[in-house]
């Protein structure tokens, strides 16, 4: 009897199997790399989805990779998505791709990094097999390695267009957990959007608001550069809306949130148009009351906020006030200078100041407590 129910449970587990397969299409391509820059100029080749902003592979491991390639070594493979068109996607292999466009000065502005000149052709350097290759350019190689540059194939694994849409998301999603090239919101913008457009579009023009960009001016460029900005609307509406399902890990909890918005299959309320003016009041409300210093720290010798940004006030604040959100008057300025006060003496407070910066500070508990130590202050004058 066991083992008729053993070999029942593995005959469900092969059909649960071949039923995924079953939606799934792909294809494995040799692409030559001057072939991938001609789909590059074309606008064939979309090297720079959502997930992505900026090209980060340092010189050397440019150029170390252009010598991988004249060294006939073997390299990874690209992953790409096939649109609708015909057209591809990359979803894994912007490093590689970018390094062989920028030693042919081909990449374009958005692509590049901001030491880049648009033009620019990379200078190999700190290439540790041949090392007469440092210094020299595309220009300098000669006829024959150039040849051999453009004529270097890459393994380019294609999901084509009738793949079902979940397995384009857990594909990318694989391919990109862990790495250390995209941070977790570039992995959202990207993942996410394979589900559904919508909330991800919205969020980047939340991100893009004035006021919003005001109150978090002091986040660093890295940051910027990673997507946190667009983090931070995430989590503002996550923590709004879904808190009582946070447990531990934030990053897990932002990607649940954000998935459960995006998905059309799934059942999940969100009112953009009353989210979006909650939004904007709310950013409006901190800009009007402490502008770049609405997330600052304590500078705790001499007991003043400083230029900085820190999203554990971030959390407490714009979440400690929405039970008030309706009853502040923006236009009242006493109502504004004695919300100013009492958000500065919240900052210099040394209970607030505990609970900020100790121990465990990701835990529910002490996300509970910041938000409700705001929420009591607040009530005061409002």
């Amino acid at each position: 009897m066991a083992t008729q129910t053993h070999s029942s449970d593995v005959v469900d587990l092969i059909n649960a199997i071949d039923s995924r397969l079953k939606r799934v299409h792909t294809q494995s391509l040799d692409i030559s790399f001057n072939e991938l820059l001609d789909m590059y100029k074309s606008d064939e080749l979309n090297i720079h989805p959502d997930y992505q902003r900026l090209f980060r592979w340092t010189e050397g491991a440019r150029s170390r990779f252009i010598e991988s390639l004249l060294l006939e070594m073997p390299i990874p493979p690209i992953y790409v998505i096939e649109e609708e068109e015909g057209k591809y996607i990359l979803i894994d292999g912007l490093q590689r791709i970018s390094s062989y466009l920028h030693l042919r000065g081909e990449l374009e502005a958005e692509h590049l990094d901001p030491k880049i000149s648009r033009g620019e052709k990379l200078v190999l350097t700190d290439c540790d097999i041949v090392e007469k290759l440092n210094g020299k350019t595309f220009d300098d190689l000669g006829t024959a390695l150039q040849i051999r540059l453009k004529r270097a194939f890459i393994r380019v694994e294609v999901v084509r267009r009738g793949s079902d849409t979940r397995f384009k998301y857990h594909i990318f999603k694989r391919l990109n957990t862990g790495g250390q090239i995209l941070t977790p919101q570039q992995i959202r913008n990207c993942t996410i959007r394979l589900l559904g457009s919508i909330f991800n579009d919205f969020i980047i023009d939340l991100s893009e608001q004035d006021t919003f960009k005001a109150c978090i001016e002091n986040i660093t460029e890295e940051q910027r550069l990673g997507s946190f900005d667009q983090e931070l609307v995430l989590r503002f509406f996550a923590l709004k809306n879904y808190r009582d399902q946070f447990k531990h890990d934030v990053d897990d909890f932002l990607t649940e949130y954000m998935e459960k918005v995006s998905d059309p299959d799934i059942d999940f309320s969100f009112d953009y148009e009353k989210e979006r003016a909650i939004f904007l009041k709310t950013f409006a409300i901190f800009e009007k009351v402490l502008g770049e210093l609405a997330f600052a720290c304590v500078n705790r010798r001499r007991n003043e906020l400083t230029r900085s940004f820190t999203v554990y006030h971030f959390e407490a604040f714009t979440i400690g006030i929405q039970p008030y959100i309706n009853n502040i008057n923006i236009d009242d300025e006493s109502m504004i200078r004695r919300l100013e006060q009492v958000l500065r003496n919240i900052k210099l407070d040394e209970e607030f100041i505990r609970i900020t910066t100790g121990g465990g500070r990701n835990s529910p508990g002490l996300l509970k407590q910041r938000i409700e130590f705001v929420e009591d202050k607040v009530r005061e004058v409002v």
